[in-house]
């Protein structure tokens, strides 16, 4: 199946989710985090979940990070320019859902990409090499792209993975790692 197709198929297979689904489902790829060896970096990039698009609840990886005492980063997505800008979460940081119904910081403290140390990169389908489909707006690979070469990238998924895509372009970034409520696949 090519990009589109999967894309679709995917979104799909989301509808059919129930929040306890998502929850019970979420907690497993979050229990199944701690497997890694990736906690010894300072700052980590976690996208806010799109409930209306029933994607990974990252609350529970919040906790984690948390509890490690890690730096959190989050983006707001920069339209203009087709990139992500993202900002230290504190206490004090507003969040707001822009008009995909992504919750966003309204603004705070920039932290430039070459810092962050960890990604988790939302998804809705990979491929047994490492290969994401997303959205199709090309975000993440363009933020990733301006992320220092030897970043972590985990991807979070309810699914499992798919054999090969057959429409992968050299602009597409592979992830390192993707976590699911059954296992931990590593690239």
């Amino acid at each position: 199946m090519n990009k589109t197709a999967l894309r679709k198929k995917y979104k799909a297979l989301r509808i059919d989710l129930s929040p306890e689904v998502i929850e019970e489902y979420s907690l497993k790829i979050a229990n199944n985090l701690l497997q890694l060896d990736v906690w010894e970096g300072d700052f980590y990039h976690l996208f806010l979940s799109i409930a209306e698009q029933k994607e990974v609840d990252t609350e529970f990886i919040l906790h984690i990070l948390q509890g490690k005492d890690k730096n959190v980063v989050i983006p707001r997505t920069d339209i203009e320019h087709n990139n992500l800008i993202n900002y230290l979460l504190t206490e004090t940081t507003k969040i707001k859902k822009n008009r995909w119904n992504i919750p966003e910081p309204v603004d705070g403290i920039e932290i430039p990409s070459a810092k962050i140390d960890v990604v988790f990169v939302p998804l809705l389908a990979f491929d047994k090499n490492g290969h994401r489909i997303g959205y199709g707006k090309g975000y993440y690979d363009k933020f990733l792209s301006n992320c220092k070469p030897n970043i972590i990238k985990i991807g979070l998924s309810f699914y499992e993975a798919e054999e090969a895509f057959q429409d992968v372009y050299p602009s597409d970034i592979p992830l390192d790692y993707c976590v699911t409520p059954k296992k931990v696949y590593r690239f």
